[in-house]
């Protein structure tokens, strides 16, 4: 038979940091001895009480019956209470979307908002699932780079000169997924100077690390004075919980959009899991000590693997004030060679990784950033240790 797949499906990338771990868990059912820091998971156990929440909704029987679509009241009260009391938003319940994962809540806002040709700007290097959700929507990024020297984060001046009159959208991350930088109030409000003469843009900020947090204090752009009638703020439970496999994201957004994305998800997916919401409301009315500690606990083994990166001959590394990534530069070590085989790029310099040190990590080619690495330090000390010596030793092999 002919290929009848669609041309949308034809022309989507696979997300790399997927496909990326299931080359690690290949190796590990075959016995090789892999050390996986491809995937954004935290590697702490959800907190007891919130798996107590979720034991005690399904013990009471009525949470079998579908939810709302945009996830149970109380559930949004919730949220809708965190983010006046933790972000300085008001968005009411009915501003609040609940949904299968963040990476959900943002389709929903891509296929609700954008139409063929209207322009994305996303700020690079950008989570990889971006680029693919706006394609999807028929729309066109327009990617503005940082770079290492300024932690990788987009100035307001790179927006201005980017915006046309098919922007659409801006999107980012902060703290950042791939790069673990955060922006400061200072750096939002000078872009929020820029969008003042762009009434028109809806900023999408995705806000999913913001418990992951080691110094600059969290802002919301949304907060800042003219933003709250113009931005979707993006968040989830899935790693300031430790609540990946439980899949609850959610958004708050202008009524019209909240509704829009409402509207899509209600012939996609309908509601988030109903045990799933009562797990997540657990969570945001209970305390958050579990995630402060997990929280410390990554500050130490960020602080262990910047020193070990740091060691690395040719390797270019900086401090990330939040999530759980480091994104090296590792440019110096393209057009070595080892055998006979030449690293070209970072997906070949990744793969020989993962063929040579038995590490995973992720080609910043798939983020926007073809010169780096991404590496999750969500691991315990004891594969922390050892992938960077792998990697140091098998590095040292190229010349």
């Amino acid at each position: 038979m002919m290929d009848l797949r669609s041309e949308r499906i034809k022309n989507m990338a696979e997300s790399a940091t997927l496909a990326m771990a299931a080359k690690a868990r290949e190796l590990k059912q075959n016995g090789v001895d892999v050390i996986s820091l491809s995937l954004g998971e935290p590697d702490f156990k959800t907190p007891k009480h919130i798996q107590e929440g979720a034991k005690a909704a399904i013990d009471e029987g009525k949470y079998f019956a579908y939810p709302p679509v945009n996830g149970y009241l109380d559930l949004r009260e919730a949220i809708s209470a965190k983010f006046k009391k933790e972000n300085g938003l008001n968005y009411s319940p009915d501003q609040i979307v609940v949904s299968n994962g963040a990476k959900q809540s943002i389709a929903n806002v891509f296929l609700a908002l954008l139409d063929p040709g209207d322009e994305v700007i996303v700020f690079s290097p950008y989570w990889v699932s971006y680029s693919a959700l706006v394609e999807l929507a028929e729309g066109k990024c327009v990617f503005v780079s940082g770079d290492l020297e300024h932690d990788f984060k987009a100035t307001a001046e790179q927006l201005k000169a980017s915006i046309t009159d098919k922007t659409k959208a801006l999107i980012f991350s902060s703290p950042c997924n791939p790069t673990g930088s955060v922006f400061s109030q200072e750096e939002l409000e000078a872009i929020v100077e820029v969008l003042k003469e762009y009434p028109n843009i809806v900023v999408i900020s995705d806000e999913i690390y913001e418990l992951i947090n080691y110094g600059e204090k969290h802002v919301s752009i949304g907060a800042i004075a003219g933003m709250e009638d113009r931005t979707v703020t993006v968040n989830g439970f899935a790693k300031g919980f430790a609540m990946t496999g439980w899949r609850v994201g959610y958004i708050g957004a202008p009524l019209w959009l909240a509704k829009a994305a409402n509207k899509m998800q209600g012939q996609i997916t309908s509601a988030n899991c109903s045990i799933a919401q009562r797990a997540a409301l657990t969570a945001l009315t209970s305390d958050y000590e579990p995630s402060y500690k997990m929280v410390e606990e990554y500050r130490s083994r960020r602080e262990l693997v910047y020193g070990l990166l740091s060691e690395i001959p040719g390797v270019e590394v900086n401090m990330p004030g939040g999530a759980f990534y480091f994104f090296p530069n590792v440019s110096s070590y393209f057009g070595k060679s080892v055998n006979g085989k030449v690293i070209a790029d970072a997906t070949d310099l990744s793969l020989f990784l993962l063929e040579d040190a038995n590490v995973s990590v992720v080609t910043g080619e798939a983020f926007g950033d073809p010169g780096c690495l991404r590496l999750s330090y969500a691991a315990s000390v004891e594969d922390l240790k050892t992938a960077m010596s792998r990697m140091k030793t098998s590095l040292a092999k190229l010349a």
